[in-house]
C-alpha cells in the first residue's frame, strides 16, 4: 500500500491525495468520476478529514498561551503561572460632608454600601464604600473627611462551609472590581460576622494560622474565592459561614462625575440608624477617575510570563515594568532607568515615569501607594523615584497632493487622512520607547485615499516647558534626538511669554557658535517695525544641537500665551525618525500638526506641461515664532543693552508659503 504524505490540509488537496492514492491500487475504479457515487465518498473522507484537521489545530493553538484566542483559555494558561489578569477597576472620588445630629452617640459610622449619587453627562451613577467608616461626634456634628468612594453597586453574598462536597465558592456577577472584595470567616459557634480574612497575591510568608484567601478568574469574567488548606492558610472549619462583599462597577464609564448627591447610611454606636438633622451638601475633593476595564487578552499573554520571570522581585526593568502593571491597574505605559544610565550618575537610584491611562500624571496619593508597594518587592540598598511623566511630542507640517478629478469633496480626504493619522499614533507610536517612523507615515497618507498622488510631510518635535511664575527659575528640557541645525540659527522657536522687568510678548530662538555643534538661547519680542525682533536677553541659555537638550538660565517668568503655565518649544529633528529615549514617553500628536490639501495640477490633467504647478519646500526654516505661517524676512534688531548681538537678517527659504506648524 503506497504511503501519501500530507502536506497541506485544505479540501481541496485533500481530495487530490486521496484520489492519487486510488490511483495508485488498481482495485477500485470509477472514483475520478464527478458524477459516480465513489466520487461522494471521497468528498466525504475530504471532508471530514478537513474539519477533524481544523479542530485538532484549534486545540493544539489553544493549549499555549502565545496562540490561546478565547479568553477562558487565556486565563486558565495564565493561572499555571501564577497570574491573576486584572479586574475592572471602579472610577473613585474622593468626597467630604459633615452630617448634624441630636443622637447622644459619640460615633457615627457610615455603613458599607450605597453613598451618593454623582451626576455624568447623560445619567446618574451610584457610588459606594466597600467597608464602614467611623467618626467622631463633635458638638452633634460628624465629619467625614476625603471619603473614597467607588463608582458601582454593592453586594454581598453568603456561602456555608459543607466539608463532605467538592465545594468551590463562586462571585455569581460580572464585572467585579476585585480590590474592593471584603472577605468575613464567621466560626460554627461564633455570633458576629466574624474574622475579616485578607487578600494574599501569592504564599509566600504564608503558614498553617494565615487567615487568608486567594481569587481566580474563572469563566464570564466572575471570580472564586479560594481558602487555605491547613498547610498554606488556615483552613475553613466545617459549619463556618463566609460573607463575601464587593462592588460590581462600570469600569471607564464611571469616570468623570464631579457633583454628588447624599445617598448614605449612618448609625451610631449601636448600630440603630441615624437621621440626619440637616441637609447634606457634598464637597467634591477629586472627580471620579481612574475607573478601567478588565485587562485585555493580549496584556494578559504579555505580562503573564514577566510576572512570573520577575519571581516578585523587582531587579531588571522588566521586573519592575510588570510589578507596577499590577499595583497600579491605571498605568497605560512605563519607563524604568537604572541611575547609572544618567549624566552624571546616580548609583542605587531607579528613576521610573508613568503614563497613567486617563490623563498625564500620576497623583502624589497613587505616588507614594506605588513606592510603599514597591518596598515589598525591590532589593536591599535600591532606591525608587517616581517622577513625572516627559512627553516628546512629535507633530508634522504636510502638504498632500491630490487629483482633483477623482475628488468631489476635498474635506472628506482631508478627514480620511486624520482619521489613518490617528489610528497610526494609537498602534504604534503612543509609548516609552516609542518610535515614529517616518517611511511608514508616508505610506499611510498615500494610502489613505486613491485620489491622494503624493505628499511633502516636515517634521517637528515639540517639549511643552512647565513654568514655575514669579519665580526665578532654571529649566532643562531634553529631547533625545539630535536637532538640524540652519547655520543661521532661528531652529529653536517657542510659543509667547512675558518676564519680570519687561513689557510685551517675548520668545525664545537660537544662533549657533563657531563649532555648529552648540548655540545660544535668546530671548527676543516683536519690534515695531513689520517682521523685526529685538533682542532682549542674548544669553538666556544654550542649545546642544548634538544631544537634542536646550538649557535655560534663570528666568523669571510671570505669564505664558499657552494654557496651564506652559511654553511651547519646538525643534526640527536631524532625522526623520524619532524616538522615545529612556524617560521620554513618545507622542504623535495629530490635533497640534496641519494638513493642507494641495491640487495635483498635473496628475487632474489642468497642466500637462507643469507650468503653474505648486511645490512644497521640504526644507522650509519658516516665523521666528512657533506656530506663524509667515514666510517673509525676519530680522533681529540689536537692543539698547550693549551686551546685545548686532543686527542679524534672515531669509526663510525659496519663498514658497509655508504650511504651517512653525516651519
Amino acid at each position: 500500500m503506497p504511503f501519501t504524505k500530507f502536506t497541506n490540509l485544505d479540501f481541496d488537496q485533500i481530495k487530490s491525495q486521496i484520489k492519487s492514492y486510488l490511483r495508485a491500487n488498481s482495485d477500485f475504479k470509477d472514483f475520478d468520476f464527478e458524477g459516480s457515487n465513489f466520487s461522494v465518498l471521497i468528498d466525504t473522507l475530504a471532508y471530514n478529514t478537513y474539519i477533524t484537521a481544523f479542530n485538532s489545530n484549534m486545540v493544539v493553538n489553544e493549549s499555549f498561551l502565545d496562540s490561546a484566542t478565547l479568553r477562558e483559555n487565556v486565563v486558565s494558561l495564565a493561572r499555571n503561572i501564577g497570574y491573576v489578569p486584572r479586574s475592572r477597576s471602579a472610577a473613585k472620588a474622593q468626597i467630604s460632608f459633615s452630617i448634624s445630629t441630636t443622637s447622644t452617640s459619640p460615633t457615627l459610622t457610615l455603613a458599607a454600601g450605597l453613598v451618593c449619587i454623582g451626576a455624568s453627562e447623560s445619567n446618574t451613577i451610584m457610588f459606594s464604600i466597600p467597608s464602614s467608616i467611623t467618626t467622631t461626634v463633635n458638638n452633634g456634628v460628624a465629619t467625614f473627611n476625603n471619603i473614597e468612594v467607588f463608582q458601582g453597586t454593592y453586594l454581598s453574598k453568603q456561602f456555608l462551609v459543607d466539608g463532605s462536597l467538592d465545594q468551590r465558592f463562586l462571585l455569581n456577577n460580572s464585572f467585579i472590581d476585585s480590590s474592593t472584595i471584603v472577605v468575613k470567616v464567621q466560626g460554627p459557634n461564633e455570633t458576629t460576622l466574624g474574622r475579616e480574612y485578607s487578600l494574599s497575591s501569592n504564599i509566600l510568608n504564608i503558614d498553617s494560622t494565615s487567615e487568608i484567601y486567594l481569587i481566580q478568574e474563572v469563566q464570564d469574567e466572575k471570580y472564586e474565592l479560594l481558602f487555605g488548606d491547613g498547610y498554606f492558610g488556615k483552613k475553613l472549619e466545617n459549619g463556618s459561614t463566609i460573607t463575601a462583599t464587593y462592588i460590581i462597577t462600570d469600569g471607564k464609564a464611571g469616570n468623570g462625575s464631579a457633583i454628588f448627591t447624599y445617598n448614605g447610611r449612618v448609625l451610631d454606636s449601636d448600630g440603630n440608624p441615624v437621621v440626619p438633622t440637616n441637609n447634606i451638601t457634598i464637597t467634591t475633593n477629586q472627580s471620579a477617575q481612574n475607573g478601567g476595564d478588565i485587562e485585555s487578552i493580549d496584556s494578559i499573554k504579555y505580562f503573564a510570563p514577566r510576572i512570573y520571570s520577575s519571581q516578585y522581585r523587582a531587579v531588571t526593568a522588566r521586573d519592575y515594568e510588570a510589578i507596577i502593571q499590577s499595583i497600579y491597574p491605571n498605568t497605560e505605559s512605563v519607563a524604568v532607568v537604572g541611575g547609572e544610565e544618567l549624566d552624571p550618575p546616580e548609583f542605587g537610584q531607579v528613576l521610573i515615569s508613568i503614563k497613567p491611562k486617563n490623563g498625564d500624571y500620576v497623583s502624589d496619593f497613587d505616588k507614594q501607594n506605588i513606592q510603599s508597594k514597591l518596598k515589598n518587592y525591590s532589593l536591599s540598598g535600591i532606591n525608587q523615584k517616581i517622577i513625572d511623566l516627559k512627553v516628546l511630542y512629535v507633530e508634522i507640517d504636510s502638504a498632500i497632493y491630490y487629483n482633483s478629478s477623482q475628488v468631489s469633496n476635498v474635506s472628506e480626504i482631508k478627514s480620511k487622512v486624520i482619521n489613518v493619522l490617528n489610528t497610526f499614533s494609537a498602534s504604534n507610536i503612543n509609548k516609552f520607547g516609542g518610535r515614529f517612523k517616518y517611511s511608514k507615515l508616508g505610506q499611510i497618507i498615500d494610502g489613505s485615499d486613491i485620489s491622494i498622488t503624493s505628499n511633502i510631510t516636515r517634521v517637528i518635535i515639540r517639549r511643552n516647558m512647565k513654568c514655575l511664575l514669579n519665580q526665578s527659575a532654571q529649566y532643562e528640557l531634553c529631547y533625545g534626538n539630535k536637532f538640524k541645525k540652519n547655520a543661521s540659527g532661528f531652529n529653536i522657536k517657542s510659543t509667547g511669554f512675558t518676564v519680570a522687568n519687561q513689557t510685551g510678548t517675548l520668545y525664545f530662538t537660537d544662533v549657533p557658535d563657531a563649532t555648529g555643534n552648540m548655540g545660544v538661547l535668546s530671548v527676543v519680542k516683536e519690534s515695531s517695525e513689520t517682521n523685526s525682533f529685538t533682542v532682549i536677553v542674548k544669553s538666556a541659555g544654550t542649545v546642544d544641537y548634538e544631544k537634542g537638550e536646550i538649557l535655560v538660565n534663570t528666568l523669571n517668568i510671570t505669564s505664558t500665551v499657552a494654557a496651564n503655565n506652559i511654553i511651547e518649544i519646538q525643534a526640527c529633528p536631524d532625522s526623520n525618525d524619532v524616538i522615545g529615549l529612556k524617560d521620554l514617553y513618545l507622542s504623535f500628536s495629530v490635533s497640534d500638526s496641519t494638513i493642507n490639501m494641495v491640487k495635483d495640477t498635473i496628475s487632474s490633467g489642468e497642466q500637462i506641461s507643469g507650468v503653474g504647478y505648486k511645490t512644497t519646500s521640504s526644507y522650509l526654516n519658516g516665523s521666528l515664532k512657533r506656530g506663524d505661517t509667515s514666510s517673509t524676512t525676519t530680522i533681529l534688531l540689536p537692543s539698547t543693552d550693549t551686551t546685545s548681538t548686532t543686527s542679524t537678517t534672515t531669509s526663510t527659504g525659496s519663498g514658497t508659503p509655508s504650511s504651517g506648524g512653525g516651519y
